[in-house]
C-alpha cells in the first residue's frame, strides 16, 4: 500500500466518511459500539440498552495505516421506512459502506439489492463497500445461509463477511478491509485540519500518498 514513511505526526489526519446502511434492528449500532468503544458492553448484555436508531448519529474511530493517520467517521443511520430519505441525504460525499444484514431474518437480507441501488445512486459507483451478515452468534436461529452472503457480495464485486458485535466477531477484520480499500483507492478524503484560520476553509483533496 502506498504511503509508507510520509505519514507520521506531522501531517494531518486523513477524515474518511463511512455510512452504515441496511434494515432497522440488523444491529448496525452494536457494530459501531463495538467497533469504536470496544469497553462497552456488547448487545445482549443487561448492562446495555440498544435502541433503535432514530435519524442519524455518528462517532469518530481514529486508526493508521502504514503511517497515515487516518480519522473514520462513522454515521449510523436508521433502517425505518419513515426515515430513510433522511438516511439516504447522509450518502452522498461518503467513501465508504457497510452494508449490513441480519442472518436470522430473510427480509433484512432480501433488501440488500435496494439499499446497494440506493448507494450507487446516491454516492456514484466507485465508491467502496462490505457486506456484513450479522448476528452470526445466532446459529440455531438462522435463516439466510452463509452461502447467500457470499454470491450476493460475489455477484456486487464486495468483500463480505459474517459478524457479531455481541461476540466481537470479524467486525475489526472488517472496517480494516473497507479503510485499507478505501485508501488504496486514493479516494477524495478531507485532511481534518486541529486548526484552521479562519481566511481558510477545509479543502477536499485527493490523497495523494
Amino acid at each position: 500500500m502506498a504511503g509508507q514513511g510520509q505519514g507520521g505526526a506531522g501531517r494531518p489526519a486523513l477524515l474518511v466518511k463511512i455510512v452504515m446502511a441496511g434494515e432497522s434492528c440488523v444491529g448496525k449500532t452494536s457494530i459501531v459500539r463495538r467497533y469504536t468503544e470496544p469497553g462497552s458492553p456488547p448487545a445482549g448484555d443487561p448492562t446495555s440498552s440498544y435502541l433503535a436508531t432514530i435519524g442519524i448519529d455518528f462517532k469518530v474511530k481514529p486508526v493508521t495505516f502504514n503511517d497515515t493517520r487516518v480519522k473514520l467517521q462513522i454515521w449510523d443511520t436508521a433502517g425505518q421506512e419513515r426515515f430513510h430519505t433522511l438516511s439516504t441525504s447522509y450518502f452522498r460525499g461518503a467513501q465508504g459502506f457497510v452494508l449490513v444484514y441480519d442472518i436470522t431474518n430473510l427480509d433484512s437480507f432480501q433488501s440488500i439489492t435496494s439499499w446497494m441501488k440506493d448507494i450507487h445512486e446516491k454516492a456514484g459507483d466507485e465508491v467502496d463497500v462490505i457486506l456484513l451478515g450479522n448476528k452470526c452468534d445466532k446459529e440455531s436461529e438462522r435463516a439466510v445461509p452463509k452461502q447467500k452472503g457470499e454470491k450476493l457480495a460475489w455477484e456486487h464485486g464486495i468483500p463480505f463477511f459474517e459478524t457479531s458485535a455481541k461476540d466481537n466477531v470479524n467486525i475489526e477484520d472488517a472496517f480494516s478491509v473497507l479503510t485499507k480499500e478505501i485508501l488504496e483507492k486514493k479516494s477524495c478524503v478531507l485532511y481534518d485540519l486541529d486548526v484552521v484560520a479562519l481566511s481558510q476553509s477545509k479543502k477536499r483533496t485527493c490523497c495523494a500518498f
